[in-house]
């Protein structure tokens, strides 16, 4: 390793661990670094780098599906999904864990945010489940995991990240394709939260549904249908070809302000302002982030650090099934430490020509990066959902992480068949004519 990438690594792990803002980490880890290994006109070369890794039309989607899940979050939308899913799953014992992993699952999908996930089903449920007898640190659990799964269901911001990066990656595709994993990592976790809720006798015994007043499952549908379109619209028109997915995006904005404010009449005209500039500022962190690892990636391009990374991981084994395994544990460490976006953006480049060398397709690989980064969300020192979880429950993050093991175990079993079945995450993109797109 040369001078240069040793200075990026350790002022990149300092800052890190001095809690400084990823973007920043970033663009002051890749200056050093550039500095040291003798580039000239540094700081404009960079700047210039940042710019051009901005000027990519798919990164419009990101603040369009931001405000679009900010106006979901904030227009009723939770109360709806949790009388569906209740109806669905919520007439046996130990229906409520099941019930919060459906709604946090329909609703992260929706608003394609698993923190507004943990924030609005995990503020009504997670009282409730209190109420009927749960352990509260239990329905944090629950919750926090649950909310990771509306990533790897489109839509999903970190999808689009995902694809401009590894570049020549269809975001229809890309969609497509986590649709049944998510669906089986949250199966996983509702089957855990629904065994330990019976072992341990939480709920009582024909079914916290009853006691709850479940609708009747029609209606209930009636009333989050609209809410669900916003999924079927976006995929069937990217699908169909009738838009791109940055016209989606826009899309889902006009449905979404259609149901919060019109429709549903839960946001009153005078709190648009503040929603669109709180979505602002969200977009704007994630954009910086994208504009920094830009100029990260063309430095550790030009470095030859992929090809160096993949002759380290040949090196170890030519078994790809091991080189997975690794590339696996590594992201799991790294996802402990860094958010989910700024991991994706800082090793795709990395790890993506590894895979690709080893025969593994590009989607398949997203996919696979996007799962394993959703257990890192959830696990401390750095998890996102897990510390608001704590934050919504009301509790600390050493008795929720125990609680959590069996939930950790759900997830790196999933993660396990996602990477080494293929076709869970290519057989319904095939099937559906998009994989060559």
């Amino acid at each position: 390793m040369s001078d240069g990438l040793a200075i990026m690594l350790v002022v990149f792990t300092a800052l890190l661990l001095l809690r400084t803002p990823v973007a920043i980490v970033i663009g002051a880890s890749t200056v050093l670094a550039a500095w040291a290994l003798g580039y000239q006109s540094v700081l404009p070369t960079t700047s210039r780098e940042m710019a051009n890794g901005l000027d990519n039309y798919p990164l419009l989607a990101i603040p369009f599906f931001v405000l679009a899940g900010d106006l979901m979050g904030a227009g009723g939308l939770a109360r709806r999904l949790i009388d569906l899913a209740a109806s669905l799953v919520g007439r046996f014992r130990g229906g409520l864990a099941a019930v919060n992993t459906l709604t946090c699952m329909l609703f992260g999908a929706i608003s394609g945010s698993a923190l507004a996930a943990v924030s609005s089903v995990g503020g009504t449920l997670i009282p409730e489940m209190n109420r009927k007898g749960y352990d509260k640190n239990f329905n944090i659990a629950v919750t926090a995991t649950a909310a990771t799964t509306g990533l790897l269901i489109p839509p999903s911001n970190v999808m689009i990240v995902y694809a401009v990066v590894a570049s020549n990656v269809s975001i229809g595709a890309l969609f497509i394709a986590g649709l049944l994993p998510g669906l089986m990592m949250g199966l996983f976790i509702m089957a855990v939260g629904v065994a330990i809720s019976i072992r341990r006798g939480y709920g009582k015994v024909a079914a916290d549904g009853a006691e709850m007043t479940i609708p009747a499952f029609v209606p209930a549908l009636g009333r989050a249908l609209p809410s669900l379109l916003l999924i079927i619209f976006v995929l069937w028109g990217i699908l169909s070809g009738a838009f791109t997915a940055t016209e989606a995006s826009a899309v889902a904005v006009l449905w979404a302000f259609i149901l919060a404010v019109v429709t549903y009449r839960e946001i009153p005209f005078k709190d648009l302002p503040k929603l669109v500039m709180g979505s602002a500022r969200t977009s704007g962190v994630v954009l910086l982030l994208v504009a920094a690892s830009a100029a990260m990636s063309r430095l550790l391009t030009s470095e030859q650090v992929p090809q160096l990374v993949s002759e380290a991981l040949l090196g170890i084994s030519s078994n790809p099934l091991m080189i997975l395994l690794t590339i696996n544990i590594i992201l799991l460490i790294v996802g402990t430490f860094m958010d989910m976006t700024p991991a994706v953006l800082v090793f795709t480049p990395i790890f993506l020509p590894v895979a690709i060398g080893i025969g593994l397709d590009p989607i398949h690989f997203g996919i696979i990066m996007i799962a394993n980064l959703c257990i890192g969300i959830c696990t401390p020192p750095v998890g996102t959902c897990l510390f608001l979880g704590c934050t919504v429950g009301n509790s600390s993050i050493g008795a929720v992480s125990r609680a959590m093991i069996w939930f950790y175990a759900a997830m790196i079993a999933a993660l396990g068949l996602i990477t080494y079945w293929p076709d869970l995450t290519l057989w319904l993109p095939r099937a559906m004519g998009v994989m060559g797109e």
